[in-house]
């Protein structure tokens, strides 16, 4: 990866990480799926209109639209908005290993052993955060997020089997096709999604606008573009640096202490994710 590939994929995860905060704040103001559906609306107006019409990778895109949108965002949203933003964090970097995983077979991406430690490494870092009382105390959230991570990681490999893929026009058209399902799911399974829109105050719309913004057009633009130039087994490992940056981003504005734990656990995926980049990653089987 060159220097600016690295910089931007630890950007990405900075970002997404701070997005942790913004997304507790606004399932706090909005009904989960409601406010990821709001989301999501935004960016398709805001992209659909100044990019291409897909052709042939319309079907690529709806496919990758159900695993990104409506399965990953959906249910980690909900489980976020049950859970902890530290458990949830964790939690979804089992999309890392789930993604170098699916990549083998499906994009005859296979693992060096560099690569193999450097996320091992990384995800010991990952358990260290996680390691405390109380994680297994509530299982539906967890286990919300867990799928939430599985489906990110099958998006992400369907992003880089079937593209590469123009970053705003699948954001646009992918964020389009996902407005009807998170919709449909909010209309079945929630309420006051009207009443919210009237009793949120400044801190719930602030949060949507980050996710519009920041998390959604700039942190995922950059990832389509990063997939499009390389491997999946040198991007997926940055992932896991995303529990760094969440739970520093709860430390600073959520109340959150810094503690030892903490500081080891970011540490050791700090280090893995180094790493996975001392050599190439992927070799073709």
């Amino acid at each position: 990866m060159s220097a600016i590939q690295i910089v931007c994929a630890v950007a990405v995860p900075l970002l997404w990480g701070y997005q942790f905060v913004a997304i507790k704040v606004g399932v706090l103001e909005f009904p989960p799926l409601f406010f990821l559906a709001l989301r999501f609306l935004a960016i398709a107006l805001l992209l659909v209109p100044f990019v291409k019409r897909p052709t042939r990778q319309l079907g690529p895109i709806a496919a990758i639209s159900i695993f990104l949108g409506g399965l990953n965002f959906g249910l980690f949203y909900v489980g976020l908005g049950l859970g902890s933003g530290s458990m949830s964090a964790v939690a979804y970097q089992l999309a890392t290993p789930f993604t170098v995983l699916l990549a083998w077979p499906l994009l005859a991406e296979r693992p060096s052993a560099t690569t193999s430690a450097g996320v091992v490494l990384a995800f010991v870092g990952v358990v260290v955060l996680a390691a405390g009382p109380g994680l297994w105390a509530n299982a539906l959230p967890l286990l919300l997020v867990v799928g939430a991570a599985f489906a990110f990681a099958v998006s992400n490999v369907l992003t880089k089997r079937y593209g590469p893929f123009d970053p705003l026009m699948l954001m646009g058209w992918s964020s389009l096709l996902t407005v009807p399902q998170v919709m449909l799911m909010s209309l079945l399974l929630e309420h006051g999604q009207l009443a919210s829109l009237v009793a949120a105050d400044k801190r719930g719309w602030l949060a949507l606008v980050y996710t519009i913004f920041i998390g959604g057009i700039v942190g995922f633009g950059l990832w389509f573009w990063l997939i499009a130039r390389c491997s999946m087994g040198r991007v997926a490992p940055f992932g896991l640096l995303l529990p760094v940056f969440a739970l520093i981003s709860s430390v600073l504005f959520l109340g959150d202490r810094m503690t030892p734990k903490l500081i080891v656990g970011g540490l050791l995926a700090i280090c893995g994710v180094a790493i996975t980049q001392v050599r190439p990653t992927a070799r073709p089987i």
